[in-house]
């Protein structure tokens, strides 16, 4: 019997017609709520064709206002992930420590950075600190307190994603080090965090997502990425609505590539977990005669019905 048959009883005639009645009703909302906005929007003159002919006819909609800022976005999400990366790694291992006080500390700053809003942060650190720094210039300033944010929040995340997939590892792995003689603080670096990190790489990669979405609250600290480059775009050809839209679907397939990202590289990591090595159908050569195991025989051994003789 099947895991999916044990699990779940397949739907019957009634349930197969309940289901298809709801899947009807929903599509019918479905298309009744877009009509209405489709209705909305043209009582507004915002499905006029001067309203998004710009995005089409004049290549500056794209090189001054969308790309510029479509790459202020990509810009402080890699930023963003590599040190987001750096610090969940360095506190997830820190929560694992077997010093009690590595653990407490590390443990108090992840809970801390991951209760507190993203937004908040931003604003803490740009007003707070950067905008008033000597050191930072003022067009780095947006940039430093975004991606300080983000750094510290999806570090957090990243750091439970750490520690838990390292419980998640069977204990013998872990006694398998300390078996061989390695310290536990070998037996983590070399063993289980690198099992771990590859068990929760889809996690890692769909956090990605998070992360760019995120970039958008930069709009609050004067950032130029994409969602206040629409902004700026809408006030200057007067289609704040239909740019609104377009930086919309450019975030929704950036999102969906990233989504499909991390599907994959899941099915990569499952498929490659369960392939076999070859089978092979050769029978073992069995020695005989003088030689010793891992000697030389002489030049008068034969091979024989798959045994070696003298």
């Amino acid at each position: 019997m099947s895991v999916q048959t044990a699990l779940f009883d397949a739907p019957g005639p009634r349930a197969r017609r309940r289901h298809a009645i709801l899947t009807v009703i929903g599509v019918v909302i479905a298309v009744g709520v877009l009509w209405v906005v489709i209705r909305k929007m043209g009582s507004a003159n915002q499905l006029e064709g001067y309203m998004w002919s710009p995005f089409v006819t004049d290549p500056e909609v794209w090189t001054q206002y969308l790309l510029p800022g479509l790459w202020a976005t990509l810009k402080a999400a890699a930023l963003s992930v590599v040190l987001a990366g750096i610090f969940g790694i360095v506190f997830g291992m820190g929560r694992l420590s077997h010093l009690r006080a590595v653990r407490w500390v590390s443990g108090g700053v992840v809970e801390f950075f991951r209760s507190v809003p993203v937004l908040l942060m931003m604003i803490f650190f740009f007003f707070g600190w950067f905008s008033r720094a000597d050191w930072m210039p003022n067009d780095l300033a947006p940039l430093a307190g975004v991606v300080l944010a983000l750094t510290l929040y999806n570090g957090s995340v990243i750091a439970e994603l750490v520690r838990s997939g390292v419980y998640s590892l069977p204990s013998g792995q872990a006694e398998a080090g300390l078996s061989i003689g390695l310290s536990p603080g070998q037996t983590l670096r070399s063993i289980q965090l690198p099992q771990a990190l590859t068990a929760m790489l889809p996690a890692l990669v769909g956090q990605l997502v998070v992360v760019l979405k995120d970039t958008a609250l930069g709009t609050i600290i004067l950032y130029p990425e994409l969602l206040t480059s629409a902004r700026t775009l809408g006030s200057a050809y007067a289609n704040t609505v239909p740019a609104y839209i377009v930086v919309a679907v450019i975030f929704i397939v950036i999102n969906y590539a990233l989504t499909r990202l991390a599907r994959f590289v899941e099915q990569w990591l499952t498929s490659r977990g369960h392939t076999a090595g070859p089978v092979t159908t050769t029978a073992p050569m069995l020695v005989e005669g003088p030689a010793e195991p891992g000697g030389v025989l002489g030049e008068e051994s034969r091979l024989v019905g798959g045994r070696v003789q003298a």
